[in-house]
């Protein structure tokens, strides 16, 4: 309670009881011999009535402004459960696109059992009636040839009639009308002989027709048929190359000097274009600011012993941290081996394999498409299912299709090049004065264009 109001309570109460007592004395006898005059002093309380409506104008002014918290309190409560609320809204619609999204690709796998069932079917169909078109023609071939062997009956019996028309001549007429009848059988079966030539040839146009549009079925199945990751890696076993690549440059107190480099890779053809291609950590250049000038940069790409000198190395247009070494057709028949074409449709398969640039390791792994990158394929780590060695994919790892087509290079741990255009940023030849065009400049270039990047990509 408020001390004003309780001072001003007990002051009414202390009058009260003086006022009583007044009264009674007065009541008493008159013999009686007077009270003594008793004079309390009360602290004076100057207008109780406007200070207790004052107070209670404060108590209500007080219960008004926490009144206005709590509903200023509300509103934020309100608010917050809104959000959240939307929140729930796009979580459950980003589900059920999703979902939607799954469901999709599950229909799309069916299709495509389907129609792959469906080529198969008209594949089988297409032998059957191909047996039965050589089995008609064979038929129509023994059909000739009995004819042949009647006319050939047909001339023996001419010569025969011929015989008997210079014994008998009183036969004459009846053996010339024999004669001119048999003619006549003779000419009606070559007719007929002709028409089964015709006939035969256009069975065998037919046939011929069939085994094309066989032919081509059978392509379009090889082509659609995914190869098992263990093929793919035992076959680049067989076909890597090897690049060495030496950097020079003059050393002082010892600093600098030679830095030479080795690795693995493979040959590629990107339509009428050869060239190698790795990691630019695969090589003694280094992408950074500032970056090393060096005098001079030669190599080679060898193979079962075989070995042919690079001419240049370019940084790829898309991310310089991929370099390619280019050559010409005639040394890669000098080298030998097997030449990768660049995947032409990179979506064709959900899943890919990939194998390490150096290491033993290779594995079966999802893409992922990411629209903020249209060059790039994300891995799916959650989708890892390693075949072989430790299965840790890194930068400079060789991405192939399930067709055995290079899909791209890994740039780091996650993201992968797609190789579909091979335009370079820059080029630095082999084998000559690179002086008096520093390298420096150039990689502290690169090294900013790398840098401008997405940081996930770098």
């Amino acid at each position: 309670m408020n001390r004003s109001i309780l001072i001003v309570i007990c002051d009414f109460l202390l009058l009260s009881l003086l006022t009583f007592s007044t009264d009674i004395n007065k009541m008493a006898d008159e013999n009686t011999r007077p009270p003594t005059k008793v004079v309390v002093a009360t602290n004076a309380v100057a207008n109780a009535g406007a200070d207790l409506a004052a107070v209670m104008k404060r108590a209500l002014a007080e219960e008004r402004q926490g009144r206005e918290q709590l509903q200023q309190q509300l509103a934020q409560v309100r608010t917050a459960a809104t959000q959240q609320q939307a929140q729930l809204t796009t979580r459950e619609q980003e589900n059920l696109r999703l979902q939607q999204q799954y469901a999709a690709a599950q229909t799309n796998v069916e299709g495509l059992g389907r129609q792959l069932q469906s080529v198969s079917a008209q594949a089988q169909a297409s032998s059957q009636k191909l047996a039965l078109t050589e089995s008609e023609a064979k038929h129509e071939t023994e059909l000739a040839a009995a004819l042949r062997q009647q006319l050939d009956l047909l001339s023996q019996s001419n010569q025969m009639a011929l015989s008997e028309k210079q014994r008998l001549a009183g036969q004459l007429q009846l053996a010339e009308a024999e004669r001119r009848a048999a003619a006549d059988r003779a000419a009606l079966m070559q007719q007929e002989v002709q028409a089964t030539r015709a006939e035969n040839e256009r069975l065998a146009e037919g046939f011929k027709a069939l085994a094309t549009n066989s032919s081509q079925l059978t392509q379009e199945i090889r082509d659609n048929r995914a190869l098992a990751p263990n093929m793919i890696f035992s076959g680049l076993v067989s076909n890597r190359v090897d690049a060495n690549i030496l950097a020079s440059r003059p050393s002082f107190l010892g600093f600098g000097g030679d830095r030479p480099s080795k690795t693995k890779t493979v040959l590629v053809l990107d339509g009428q274009r050869l060239f190698a291609m790795c990691h630019v950590q695969d090589t003694p250049l280094v992408l950074w600011d500032p970056g090393t000038d060096w005098d001079k940069l030669t190599g080679t790409l060898g193979w079962q012993g075989v070995q042919v000198p690079i001419h240049s190395l370019s940084f790829h247009a898309e991310d310089p941290r991929i370099v390619m070494l280019p050559l010409t057709a005639a040394e890669a028949g000098q080298l030998g081996g097997k030449v990768y074409r660049v995947a032409a449709d990179p979506y064709k398969f959900q899943d890919a394999v990939l194998v390490g640039a150096d290491e033993g390791y290779y594995g079966e792994c999802s893409f992922q498409i990411d629209l903020t990158t249209p060059h790039y394929l994300k891995l799916d780590r959650s989708l890892l299912k390693g075949l072989f060695g430790k299965f840790n994919p890194s930068r400079g790892d060789l991405v192939f299709s399930r067709r055995g087509e290079l899909l791209g290079i890994m740039v780091n741990n996650t993201y992968c090049l797609t190789i579909k255009d091979v335009s370079a940023a820059a080029t630095i030849p082999f084998g000559e004065d690179l002086r008096p065009r520093p390298t420096g400049k150039l990689l502290a270039e690169l090294y900013g264009q790398v840098f401008r990047m997405p940081l996930r990509l770098q």
